[in-house]
């Protein structure tokens, strides 16, 4: 392959034999005078479609964080059910190197979303807790099992919007517009504004997200549990019939019908959200 130019000592532009641009990595491929050939077996991974606004962070990465969080993602990108963004390797280095820099210097952070994350996105946790145990081992700092929750945030944040989702692709509406659909319901629904750049706002977002994967992959939660549906309708009747209208918006556009739980859910984030912009 060719290599274009140099981001670091380790990693370099390249064009590969059809004539497409990728992120080269290896021991040492960055010395030297560029652009030349660079011989395939120094090359140890290649990184296709990286937002170019991200080298900056890639470098400074360290290569042992760098292998390591490529190695995470191989096993996120089989253990999920949707493709991550092609930046998820740079966004999730970034996290992990600081993760190890907090602990090296013992700087504890409070994870709020631990309990949320844990019962919500069980398969993500399930990986922040893998990544947990071998950060441990690899780089030998100690970290606090909540740190799991942030690797599990960051897999949730790197999901490619309306992956897995023909319907929703047939019908027009990607995540993206669905999620704004569902914003500026609730804000016509309770005449207020939602501050999308809140930390309120980005959780409620990220529940959002997770129930469009579920929708996508027809995994939608079912389990029955009417009585505690009808109990939290009654208390928020105004939430309900907001959370009603979303449901019914959901079917038109994707043609999927949200059972009572996903609607229970629903009630829940929008309450949420409405007590936290002062309804």
């Amino acid at each position: 392959m060719r290599g274009l130019r140099k981001i670091n000592n380790n990693a370099v532009i390249c064009l590969d034999s059809t004539g497409q641009e990728m992120i080269a990595m290896g021991k040492g491929i960055g010395f030297g005078t560029l652009p030349r050939e660079i011989p395939l077996a120094q090359v140890e991974r290649t990184f296709y479609n990286v937002d170019e606004r991200y080298l900056g962070v890639l470098r400074d990465l360290p290569p042992d964080v760098l292998d390591f969080s490529a190695r995470l993602l191989d096993i996120a990108r089989n253990e999920l059910p949707y493709t991550l963004s092609p930046n998820a390797i740079l966004t999730l280095a970034d996290h992990i190197a600081f993760t190890i820099e907090r602990a090296r210097r013992n700087i504890r952070v409070k994870m709020p979303l631990a309990y949320d994350v844990e019962q919500l996105y069980p398969a993500e946790y399930r990986i922040g807790q893998y990544a947990v145990k071998r950060i441990q081992k690899e780089f030998q700092v100690g970290l606090p099992g909540a740190e799991a929750v942030g690797i599990a945030i960051n897999l949730l944040n790197a999901r490619v919007d309306g992956d897995s989702a023909p319907d929703a692709a047939g019908a027009g509406c990607t995540d993206s517009e669905m999620l704004e659909d569902i914003t500026e319901m609730v804000e016509n629904h309770f005449n207020l504004i939602v501050q999308r750049d809140s930390f309120n706002y980005s959780r409620y977002a990220t529940h959002m997200q997770y129930l469009f994967g579920r929708i996508h992959t027809s995994k939608t939660i079912a389990s029955g549990n009417s009585q505690m549906y009808d109990s939290i309708r009654a208390e928020f009747p105004d939430v309900a019939a907001c959370a009603e209208e979303i449901a019914a918006h959901i079917q038109r556009k994707w043609g999927c019908a949200l059972p009572e739980e996903e609607k229970l859910y629903l009630i829940l984030h929008i309450n949420r959200i409405c007590i936290k912009e002062g309804l």
